[in-house]
């Protein structure tokens, strides 16, 4: 709203063609969503305490966390309003990259909250079956899928790129360039849920995968510094860096409420709209792999989870002590900040290899 009113203006003085630019709009949209977050996150929270929809802590789990009962919960809600509102002002809603990742975010979003809905304010401890939870997001993501597929106009657009190589490029067919996106939206949607347990774990590696991808996408829209970096030029996708900014704002906005110990927590509202966004701008960007390293934390909680299920079902044993692996690191001693902040360092190595592709190739 505001990109258009500026090109408006800027035909009757020309100062204002410098919002034209789309680092200036990125760190103005980054600023906003900040902004936006601080002065509604007081507010959502008093209002989410008075209506007691607080956090069920499960008695199995690490004794610490019994402490936490209570702690109001859907605070991802003020995540996505954030983001909206300053991808609404600051972002050219014309490109087709900002409409398709704007609405996938929301879309999941509102999966994430129903399921809220359902445990924290109607009472059902399950909320949404897993089927129905799964349906819901596989559906959203095959959406996601056939559209990107549908409005590509380069063949970039639907190529695999390989991390550290100049040419290694994998045309994709139509059936596994929809798997391929299925996979990596509903995959990291998922993965931040399951990261979502200890107070910032998750929003801040969100945080710093978004950054970086703005910055990906940002090069990918330029044609210059996509042939120089020999990263694949995607004509438009340089629009994300805002949406990458309203992300960082809102989820730094978030962390001052959230860091430990949290005065609220995000729920599936929150978890499952990041995933999706980041996963989202990955596709877009030509950039799945590189998600994978930047992710890693992520990557690595889902795995735990897997690894855990198989390993009871086939010997009756566990491997870790508790998974998601941040829950393994507690029950082993580790005090809740040291896990937290182990993970976040973890996460600025995973993310400077990432950006590290850009370059080494």
């Amino acid at each position: 709203m505001l990109y258009w009113l500026t090109e408006a203006l800027a035909t009757l003085q020309p100062t204002f063609h410098v919002f034209s630019y789309l680092t200036l709009r990125a760190i103005l949209a980054a600023m906003t969503a900040l902004i936006i977050s601080l002065l509604v996150g007081p507010t959502m929270i008093r209002r989410l305490t008075d209506r007691q929809i607080g956090q069920n802590v499960r008695s199995f789990g690490p004794q610490s966390h019994l402490k936490k009962q209570g702690t109001p919960t859907m605070g991802g809600a003020l995540i996505l309003v954030a983001m909206t509102l300053s991808t609404l002002l600051w972002a050219d809603l014309a490109n087709r990259y900002v409409r398709i990742v704007l609405l996938v975010t929301i879309a999941f979003g509102m999966v994430g909250f129903y399921d809220d809905y359902l445990k924290l304010v109607v009472g059902n401890s399950k909320g949404l079956s897993a089927r129905a939870k799964y349906s819901l997001q596989s559906l959203i993501g095959l959406t996601a899928a056939l559209v990107l597929w549908s409005s590509a106009v380069v063949p970039s657009e639907t190529a695999l790129y390989v991390p550290f190589f100049k040419s290694f490029v994998v045309p994709l067919s139509f059936v596994s360039y929809v798997v391929l996106v299925y996979l990596v939206v509903v995959g990291s949607s998922n993965a931040v849920n399951l990261t979502d347990g200890l107070d910032g774990l998750a929003i801040m590696p969100a945080v710093m995968v978004a950054g970086a991808l703005g910055v990906f996408a940002y090069a990918s829209g330029n044609v210059h510094f996509a042939n120089y970096l020999f990263i694949p030029h995607v004509p438009g996708v340089g629009e994300l860096l805002i949406f990458c900014g309203t992300l960082f704002g809102a989820g730094l906005g978030f962390l001052w409420f959230n860091t430990y110990p949290a005065q609220v927590f995000m729920g599936d509202v929150g978890a499952l709209a990041l995933g999706a966004a980041l996963g989202t701008v990955a596709v877009a960007v030509r950039q799945e792999l590189v998600l994978f390293i930047m992710g890693g934390v992520f990557v690595m909680e889902t795995v735990s989870v897997m690894l855990q299920i198989a390993s009871f079902k086939l010997t009756g044993k566990r491997i870790f002590r508790m998974a998601p692996i941040h829950h393994h690191f507690e029950l082993k001693g580790w005090a809740e900040p040291k896990v937290i902040v182990r993970f976040w360092i973890i996460t600025v190595v995973l993310v400077l290899i990432g950006l590290a592709t850009l370059k080494i190739r």
